[in-house]
């Protein structure tokens, strides 16, 4: 007798092949997957493989260093999707201070809050601090600019940074660049970068090395992934412009609370999953928003990004993993889904 509660998540994931989502260099998106792969870049070829169970002893092993995305924790919220989005923060961190290796550091892309209040911010910053890692490298979310245009994030988070947040920094060797892209956003628009702070990444990167390794993160996509939800950035082009000479390109993104990668050229692109609540799929839904699922699915549909970096093949893995396990063996090879795969969660 069928599952009614797989049934339920199966027909949440419908086929996107007429969502009107530009598929040039489409790789996989996993709105539902229980488990995530690992992407690893070298010369602009990516190569994936299945996820395994949790985290093996030598998980990021030949690894020059590692860092963990977490993304859309939404502190504050309540509703049916979670009503405890600070325990399933909680259950991301405990995640990651179970990872053989404490990473180096955190980068949380936005939405920290679901509406920008200081007892929101408080809750945040009490669980981050039980995390091993203890540098957390911070990005706003239009969630976290609702009640002051961002004052008290900037407060908070935004010290020694540009402008409406934005910034850089080098670590062994990968240049790190987080950007804003959600000051004045509309209801429903597209993030926008602006001309200020378009100016002022040209700058940054200008006279940098092409064979120096790039990570743009923002909160919302830097690619258009489904206009008609916002869920793209009106002036990504420009910003990508210049990275063209860069051997090696990452932008981590969140918002849309599911994993979509792609690559282009030797630019690879990368959604992370929500700690709060999941949304649906491009197109599957009205209108993007909180989505319920059953309780015994819904940390399958959250999680954490953990990037490893090799320096000396200039390579990016990118491990994707839910706040529970799917209970399903992954394999070691084989693990690349082709376009149009159906993925079950």
């Amino acid at each position: 007798m069928p599952n009614k509660k797989q049934d339920f998540i199966d027909q949440q994931l419908q086929d996107l092949n007429n969502d009107g989502v530009d598929r040039r260099g489409f790789l996989k998106c996993m709105a539902w997957a229980g488990t995530g792969l690992v992407w690893t870049m070298s010369g602009g070829i990516p190569v994936s493989r299945a996820f395994a169970k949790g985290y093996g002893k030598d998980a990021g092993k030949g690894a020059d260093f590692t860092f963990v995305q977490i993304s859309d924790s939404h502190i504050g919220f309540n509703k049916p999707a979670n009503p405890d989005v600070t325990a399933t923060l909680q259950t991301a961190i405990n995640k990651i201070n179970a990872m053989p290796h404490t990473p180096d550091f955190i980068i949380h892309t936005g939405d920290l809050s679901q509406l920008s209040k200081p007892s929101e911010f408080d809750t945040l910053d009490q669980a981050l601090k039980g995390a091993s890692a203890k540098q957390i490298y911070f990005v706003p979310g239009e969630h976290d600019m609702l009640s002051d245009n961002g004052e008290q994030y900037l407060e908070r988070y935004g010290k020694g940074t540009k402008g409406t947040g934005y910034y850089s920094f080098d670590h062994k060797g990968v240049h790190f660049v987080g950007l804003v892209n959600v000051a004045n956003l509309k209801a429903g628009g597209m993030g926008s970068l602006g001309h200020e702070q378009l100016e002022w990444l040209e700058s940054d990167l200008k006279g940098r090395s092409a064979s120096t390794p790039i990570v743009l993160f923002a909160h919302i996509p830097l690619w258009t992934i489904y206009p008609e939800w916002g869920w793209g950035t009106d002036d990504s082009e420009q910003a990508l412009s210049y990275v063209k000479k860069f051997g090696s390109v990452t932008v981590l993104n969140g918002h849309i609370h599911q994993i979509m990668q792609k690559v282009e050229g030797k630019v690879s692109f990368h959604t992370a999953m929500s700690t709060a609540f999941p949304q649906p799929a491009p197109g599957t839904a009205p209108s993007a928003g909180p989505m319920k699922v059953p309780a015994d699915q819904l940390q399958r549909v959250l999680g954490i990004t953990d990037v490893n970096y090799v320096v000396s093949g200039r390579s990016l893995a990118v491990v994707d993993s839910p706040l529970a396990d799917s209970g399903t063996a992954a394999s070691q090879n084989g693990g690349g889904l082709a376009l149009g795969d159906p993925v079950r969660g």
